[in-house]
């Protein structure tokens, strides 16, 4: 059995229809889905955090998240850091 953990809800995540932990049978499937996961929140939630997926040990990924370094940068945020340059853009 293979699971797939997000290691952080944050409030995208918790509007969202996915499940914090899921299991699958192989390796494959958990790791597509954790990636897929991964790509899709980074592509459809507000961009104030990146995900990233990885495998944590035997049988297990976790699907990290970590702050946007970007956040604000076109992205339709009142962030004026852009404006500034300060935003790492």
């Amino acid at each position: 059995m293979y699971t797939v953990t997000v290691a952080k809800e944050c409030s995208c995540f918790t509007k969202s229809e996915y499940k914090a932990v899921t299991s699958y049978d192989t390796q494959r499937e958990a790791y597509n889905y954790a990636h897929t996961l991964a790509e899709l929140m980074n592509d459809d939630f507000c961009t104030t955090h990146k995900f990233i997926a990885q495998m944590a040990g035997e049988g297990e990924f976790i699907i990290g998240v970590i702050d946007n370094p970007n956040a604000g940068c076109g992205t339709g945020s009142s962030d004026d850091s852009c404006s500034t340059g300060t935003c790492g853009c």
